[in-house]
């Protein structure tokens, strides 16, 4: 499944800059110059996030963010902004943009913040499930990081199948005992902390970013961390 995006900048050089890197990241990127066009676009084909330049030769940035919002449109918006101060974040916000970014960002960050708005990547027919570069196939059980195929447990699958199909949502302990050992489980309720040492070992082997976050005092909860 393709990932969608629509660039909106007018800087023709750095539009390019990003759609080459963006693609070679395998995602599929429209450029705009201008920021009326976007609403043309997006009457016409379905776009997964928007990234936007905020200072605009026909739209402020601020503006598109706005006018979407204000139209229904829940696309994920990533604002790019030449500034850092507190006012330029809050305007960002205010005005419906999901994130923003300062110019000088890298490619890496960038790639970060995109993987940190998309939604949840579920193919149903086929039993795929993706978050960031971590795939799980629930037909037949087979999960890889990247390119790298991870051998798992029977239990460390079901765990990171539960965590990952609940994915960005935070999990007491109290669920993840209930849903993945059962009502009837009656061992230490620290097997939960065991499994996810297994899984984080596996999943991180090759210093990968951690997915697998411990919220203290509630339980856990599968997401990149910025």
């Amino acid at each position: 499944m393709t990932i969608s995006i629509l660039l909106i900048e007018n800087e023709v050089s750095f539009a390019n800059f990003i759609k080459l890197e963006l693609e070679y990241a395998n995602y599929s990127v429209t450029i705009s110059h201008r920021g009326l066009n976007v609403f043309n676009f997006n009457h016409n084909c379905l776009y997964d996030l928007i990234i936007v330049e905020r200072n605009l030769s026909d739209l402020s940035g601020l503006d598109v963010c706005r006018k979407l919002r204000q139209s229904g449109d829940r696309t994920p918006l990533i604002l790019l902004t030449p500034h850092d101060s507190i006012g330029d974040r809050a305007e960002a916000l205010d005005v419906g943009a999901d994130d923003y970014l300062v110019k000088d960002f890298t490619v890496d960050e960038l790639l970060a913040r995109i993987r940190a708005h998309l939604p949840l990547i579920s193919s149903p027919e086929l039993g795929l499930v993706e978050l960031s570069d971590l795939k799980l196939n629930r037909q037949t059980r087979q999960v890889y990081r990247g390119q790298r195929l991870l051998e798992l447990t029977i239990k460390e699958f079901d765990l990171l199948e539960y965590l990952i199909c609940n994915a960005r949502q935070v999990l007491s302990r109290e669920q993840i005992l209930t849903q993945v050992w059962g009502d009837d489980f009656n061992g230490d309720s620290n097997i939960i902390e065991v499994y996810i040492r297994y899984l984080r070992l596996k999943l991180e082997a090759q210093n990968e970013k951690r997915l697998i976050q411990t919220v203290r005092g509630v339980g856990y909860v599968l997401q990149e961390k910025l």
